[in-house]
C-alpha cells in the first residue's frame, strides 16, 4: 500500500550527536516531522522511522503487533549508535513507551530521553474485553488529531484496529514493569488537557523510573499531539537545550552546518 502523504519516514545525516524519534499508535512520522526538521537544521543526525502497519490504512495494522513496532525502533537505534558518539531517544504517546523500553534495554548507550505525553496504560474499561472482542470487532473509532491549535491536523488512522489495540495493551503492561530499569536523564513534557493519554500516565512514569536527572514540564496550551500544537516550539527548544546540556554541544553543531 502507498504511504499517506506526509507520513513518510525522515532521515538526516548530521553531526556526532544523533536523535531517534518514535511516533505514536495509529499515527505517523508526520506528527513529529517539524520536531525532526528543527533538530536536523541544528546539525544533529536524525532518524524518524515509520512503524510497521502505520501510515497506510488501518487494516494494515491488523497484521502487526508491538514486537514489530519495537523491532523497527530498535533497528533504527542500533543504526544511530553505529554512526554517532551520543544518541538521544524522543517519543510521543506510544512512542514514549517505545522509548522507555529502548532505554531499559540499552542502558548507558542512550544519553537521554525526551517524552511527550507518554502512554503507560490503556484506560478504556472495555479494554479487558479485547482478547475476545478482537475476534468479533475489527475496529473502533480513531484517536488521531487531538490538537487544540486550529487548522493543525495529524496524519493518522480514523479507526483503531482491535487486534493492534490488544497488542498495545500487552506492550504497555510490559513496559510498566521495566520502568525501574530506566536510569537515563529524562525530560518529560505533558499536557494537562489530553483527551487520549491522561496525565496520570506521566505521573506513573515519573514515579517508577530510576532516573535522577529528571525535568517535568507542563504543556498548558496543548492537547495530546503537542508536537503539532501551540506548545510545539517550546518542546523543540527545550529538547535541543536538553541535548546541549548533556552532550556539551550547545549551538556548535548548528553553527558548524549553518543551521
Amino acid at each position: 500500500m502507498p504511504v499517506l502523504p506526509g507520513a513518510e519516514p525522515f532521515r538526516h545525516e548530521g553531526g556526532e550527536v544523533g536523535v531517534l524519534l518514535c511516533h505514536g499508535f495509529t499515527g505517523s512520522p508526520q506528527s513529529l516531522r517539524p520536531w525532526a526538521e528543527y533538530l536536523a537544521e541544528r546539525g544533529l543526525t536524525v532518524s524518524l522511522p515509520l512503524l510497521p502497519g502505520h501510515g497506510t490504512r488501518w487494516q494494515d495494522m491488523q497484521m502487526t503487533g508491538w514486537q514489530d513496532w519495537y523491532a523497527e525502533v530498535d533497528r533504527a537505534l542500533r543504526d544511530l549508535l553505529d554512526r554517532c558518539a551520543k544518541v538521544f531517544v524522543f517519543g510521543l504517546s506510544m512512542g514514549g513507551a517505545l522509548s522507555l523500553r529502548l532505554a531499559a534495554k540499552h542502558g548507558d548507550a542512550i544519553s537521554g530521553l525526551v517524552l511527550v505525553n507518554p502512554a503507560n496504560k490503556v484506560h478504556d474499561p472495555l479494554a479487558v474485553a479485547l482478547p475476545v472482542a478482537k475476534h468479533f470487532i475489527r475496529s473502533t473509532p480513531g484517536i488521531a488529531s487531538d490538537i487544540a491549535k486550529p487548522g493543525s491536523e495529524e496524519v493518522g488512522y480514523d479507526r483503531v484496529p482491535t487486534r493492534a489495540a490488544h497488542s498495545l495493551r500487552q506492550f504497555l503492561q510490559l513496559v510498566d514493569k521495566e520502568l525501574p530499569q530506566v536510569t537515563q536523564p529524562l525530560l518529560l513534557l505533558h499536557s494537562p488537557q489530553d483527551h487520549v493519554v491522561p496525565p496520570v500516565d506521566s505521573a506513573r512514569v515519573l514515579a517508577r523510573v530510576s532516573s535522577t536527572d529528571v525535568t517535568e514540564t507542563l504543556l498548558e496550551q496543548s492537547y495530546h499531539v503537542a508536537t503539532l500544537d501551540h506548545d510545539a516550539e517550546r518542546i523543540f527548544a527545550d529538547s535541543h537545550a536538553f541535548i546541549g546540556r548533556l552532550a556539551g554541544t550547545g549551538d556548535r553543531e548548528g553553527a558548524a552546518t549553518g543551521g
